[in-house]
């Protein structure tokens, strides 16, 4: 019979996320609410960002040049504190802890920046596993403590990351996908843009109407897909431009 464990553990915190704490003004925490890999060392991912007071997403990540701000809303948490959910494109250095994890073959099923450590509780399939994932997370971040393990019978949700990388290759088109990182690699997603939608025309050799056209369905797309997945939660936010 094969042993199922949910390990809650306790690691360093690193990556863009430490990043974005120290911009975010008294801020409670970080969580991860999906995440998966897109390209040459980027993931899109959808973070719920909760802090003692109100901030302007916008300008707490103008200035991070390893952070592209996708969309921002606030969001009605379980709290009276200001809960903001961001999508952003972070070019996570090497060791990133997710990827770390799944590579591993280990299923996240939460990961949450608190008190100046990353929170994780991930699911493996047998000891041989749970220790194999211990022992990589100990030598890539320098801590690994376990909080607690515990046998179960399911896996439990998993974050987003698997379900909707799997989504965006299946419902985005190879065109849009390539609109998409082109856009990203040129600079118009920075703030302020680097390029303009003529120059990843030309880019692409294709029509400024087309790029613009892909451009509009894959962000919908790509939206549609995050926010899907994060739940119904009401929102009183705009999205940013």
């Amino acid at each position: 019979m094969i042993s199922i464990l949910r390990i809650e553990f306790q690691t360093s915190l690193s990556g863009v996320v430490g990043e974005i704490t120290d911009r975010v003004p008294a801020a409670r925490s970080i969580t991860f609410e999906n995440a998966f890999y897109a390209d040459d060392g980027d993931w899109i991912e959808s973070l719920l960002v909760t802090s003692e007071s109100s901030f302007d997403p916008e300008s707490v990540l103008t200035d991070l040049s390893r952070v592209e701000l996708f969309h921002h809303e606030q969001v009605v948490g379980d709290s009276n504190e200001p809960t903001y959910r961001l999508t952003v494109v972070a070019h996570e250095p090497y060791p990133f802890l997710l990827g770390v994890i799944l590579r591993e073959s280990a299923i996240p099923n939460r990961l949450e920046l608190r008190n100046g450590y990353f929170r994780g509780v991930v699911t493996v399939n047998e000891w041989e596993s749970f220790r194999a994932l211990a022992d990589r997370i100990q030598d890539r971040f320098g801590r690994f403590e376990l909080l607690s393990v515990n046998q179960v019978e399911t896996t439990g949700e998993p974050l987003g990351s698997g379900q909707l990388g799997r989504a965006l290759r299946n419902e985005l088109s190879p065109e849009q996908v390539t609109v998409l990182r082109t856009a990203h690699r040129m600079g118009y997603f920075d703030v302020p843009r680097r390029v303009s939608a003529d120059d990843i025309a030309s880019e692409l050799d294709i029509a400024q109407s087309t790029l613009s056209e892909r451009l509009r369905l894959a962000e919908k797309r790509l939206f549609d897909l995050v926010f899907s997945a994060a739940g119904d939660s009401s929102s009183d936010g705009a999205p940013g431009e």
